[in-house]
């Protein structure tokens, strides 16, 4: 079973950088993933790490947002730079096990099944 919970979200200037942590308990045999959802749009992946800690990224977030793990403290982050006005929306952190599938990786919201509660992003322009 795996939990997980977020941290860090908040208000911020465009331009500003914010980290997200998502603390994660059973989850070494699983990929992960961050998801936004703004108000009246769909919930879409932002950002995925395999369980080799291969990454992809959506393409409105790349050269931007990095999505990394601490093995140590069993957490999940993604550091968030040169944020705009867009990227307003409540993220969410989400696992789905992949033990063996190295070379499988999705930003789609029906492939995982765990996800945390989700914590709120505002960027004002």
């Amino acid at each position: 079973q795996v939990q997980l919970v977020e941290v860090g979200g908040g208000s911020v200037q465009a331009g500003g950088s914010l980290r997200l942590s998502c603390a994660a308990s059973g989850y070494t045999q699983y990929c992960m993933a961050w998801f936004r959802q703004a108000p009246g749009k769909e919930r879409e992946g932002v950002a995925f790490i395999s369980r080799t800690s291969r990454t992809t990224y959506a393409d409105s977030v790349k050269g931007r947002f990095t999505i990394s793990k601490d093995m140590a403290k069993n957490t999940l982050i993604l550091q968030m730079d040169s944020l705009k006005f867009e990227d307003t929306a409540r993220y969410y952190c989400a696992a789905t096990y992949c033990g063996g599938l190295d070379a499988w990786s999705s930003l789609e919201a029906a492939d995982f099944g765990y996800w945390g509660q989700g914590t709120q992003v505002t960027v004002s322009s």
